[in-house]
């Protein structure tokens, strides 16, 4: 069975937008159930400072110190993003991410003092009820593939006599300039990819049916591309997370011949917890 793994492991720094001006801010990264300051050395930070913590009462917000100005949405921002939260949370830290590219206040004269007071005192109800929901639980990933997509269009074609239908009406036309049978082949097309979806919707649902009941929540992603059956994360309980794994190398042992599964995890709540911070708001 595919063993979990760390959610990114793309080794690359932080790239910026052009510098704004001087005023120093904080970049922020989660919130957590916490009353004392505490550095976080291991994690990779943005701007090159430690990473470390502003407390209010109980709940403190994992920040590092940023120039007072945007980054761009690269992929390597993204992970250096996410590895920060995953680093807290292999500390024991139960997370609330904070969405990506959040700095405090442009030109505030004290950026600790708006994170104290204009998010976690104000928004204190709200972070201790999603730390009491999320706080027991783990996020765990599952990609399913077709391991042969040829060998299931070959399955799907025999037994659909719309699609045998079709190709068969193509055969006597294969000399003909492709402008001849355009319309042949894009109905071909346009009934091959909607058998192709009702069989990918058919084995994500029973890959599912088993998974679901071990799950308090659960998202589906966009699947991309042809041997993509099934991407999704799965809100875990910590005492429910050995039944899960095995539980997964069960379908593994059964799929294994049809499709190959990705497993990953544990994870921050990435998929079912995104704190947004409008500072004027």
């Amino acid at each position: 069975m595919t063993g979990k793994g760390p959610s990114w492991s793309l080794s690359t720094g932080w790239t910026a937008v052009p510098e704004g001006d001087n005023h120093r801010a904080k970049y922020l990264y989660c919130v957590i159930p916490c009353g004392g300051e505490r550095r976080f050395p291991a994690a990779p930070a943005v701007d090159g400072g430690p990473v470390h913590t502003v407390v209010f009462q109980d709940l403190a917000c994992v920040v590092s110190d940023s120039p007072d100005m945007r980054y761009d949405c690269t992929r390597a921002n993204l992970v250096a993003h996410a590895r920060v939260i995953e680093q807290v949370m292999r500390e024991g830290f139960p997370v609330l991410p904070v969405r990506f590219n959040t700095v405090t206040r442009k030109g505030s004269a004290d950026p600790a003092e708006d994170i104290r007071l204009r998010l976690l005192e104000g928004r204190s109800p709200e972070f201790h009820r999603l730390l009491q929901e999320l706080g027991p639980r783990v996020e765990l990933g599952l990609k399913a593939f077709w391991r042969d997509p040829r060998a299931v269009l070959e399955e799907i074609a025999s037994g659909n006599k719309e699609i045998r239908g079709l190709r068969d009406s193509l055969l006597p036309l294969m000399g003909r300039p492709p402008a001849a049978t355009h319309f042949q082949r894009a109905r071909l097309g346009e009934a091959v990819k909607a058998a192709l979806d009702r069989q990918r919707g058919q084995e994500a649902r029973g890959v599912l049916s088993r998974l679901r009941p071990w799950a308090w929540q659960v998202r589906e992603n966009p699947v991309l591309g042809d041997r993509v059956v099934l991407n999704a994360a799965f809100l875990v309980g910590r005492e429910q997370e050995a039944a899960f794994d095995g539980l997964v190398g069960q379908l593994e042992e059964e799929l294994g011949a049809r499709m190959a599964l990705k497993y990953s995890g544990p994870h921050p709540p990435f998929n079912f917890c995104e704190v947004v911070v409008a500072w004027e708001g």
